[in-house]
């Protein structure tokens, strides 16, 4: 199965029986909250999953998205109507970043038949599909079963060994990796050897994903992938070169599922820059690379 699919597929799709669960996951750093949108305008029966209260555990030591335990994910997945093998499709606006936080989530949490809306729910209105508003009714609950393990993921010690033996990118914004300004955590700089490679790039105008080979050259170029084949799984026990943080694992994550569509498995780090600077033993690089 693809990793995103676009308006008019996944339209097709929503005909069929089983339809695919749809994930309403728009979220914005600060706010306001993704709900007021949701209600404003949604997939016709997209069920809301908010980010902050879903898709990450409680903000502390593991920084500030840390991994959800898996009995909660499970609960709030079930609550979302997700079953064991039925399809899911997540969105958000437009380019994907809260969306892929859903899409690796349920992959990590060994969920295989998951996509992204490509372009989001503006891509959705742009081909001029219908809509619904106001609140959703609760949907019956799902049989999700949370099976850890199912992608690779970075500790802190992962991200340092991997930034010195192969190649750890930071897809945060230029700025934030040379530490001249960071809106979020308390210590601004970079992991000591990472990569900047911002999310930014990753996608067009429109937030839909740059095509597969674009994406896989912009990658090389930065050196991901050394010694991998094209569309080699990176599953448990594969032998992955390239990690990926951000501050708090979230954009990370859209970094994650963009080097998928590029065929280069990555693992993800998840704690990010926001639990690295907990330790304060840890390494703080600034300036360019």
């Amino acid at each position: 199965m693809d990793s995103t699919v676009d308006a008019a597929a996944l339209a097709a799709a929503l005909a069929a029986d089983p339809a695919p669960v749809l994930l309403d996951v728009r979220w914005r750093l600060g706010g306001p909250p993704g709900i007021d949108r949701y209600r404003e305008g949604h997939l016709p029966g997209a069920r809301f999953v908010d980010l902050d209260r879903d898709l990450a555990g409680p903000p502390g030591a593991g920084g500030r998205h840390p991994l959800p335990d898996a009995g909660a994910f499970e609960a709030a997945m079930r609550r979302a109507g997700v079953n064991d093998g039925q399809p899911v499709v997540a969105y958000d606006e437009n380019d994907s970043t809260a969306a892929a936080r859903a899409w690796w989530l349920l992959r990590y949490f060994g969920h295989q038949q998951v996509q992204v809306l490509d372009g989001g729910y503006q891509a959705w209105l742009a081909a001029d599909l219908p809509i619904e508003t106001g609140p959703a009714p609760a949907p019956a609950a799902g049989t999700f079963t949370a099976r850890p393990g199912y992608l690779p993921l970075l500790d802190a010690e992962g991200a340092a060994r991997m930034a010195r033996e192969g190649v750890l990118l930071d897809a945060r914004a230029a700025e934030r990796y040379r530490g001249e300004v960071e809106p979020a955590d308390p210590v601004a700089g970079h992991i000591p050897a990472a990569v900047n490679a911002p999310t930014s790039e990753n996608v067009g105008p429109s937030g839909r994903f740059l095509e597969p080979g674009e994406l896989r050259a912009r990658f090389t170029r930065l050196g991901a992938g050394a010694g991998m084949e094209a569309g080699a799984p990176g599953g448990p026990g594969e032998a992955v070169t390239t990690g990926v943080y951000c501050g708090s694992g979230v954009t990370a994550a859209h970094e994650v599922l963009a080097l998928t569509i590029a065929g280069i498995p990555a693992a993800l780090y998840l704690g990010s820059w926001s639990q690295w600077i907990t330790d304060p033993t840890r390494p703080v690089a600034t300036g360019p690379a």
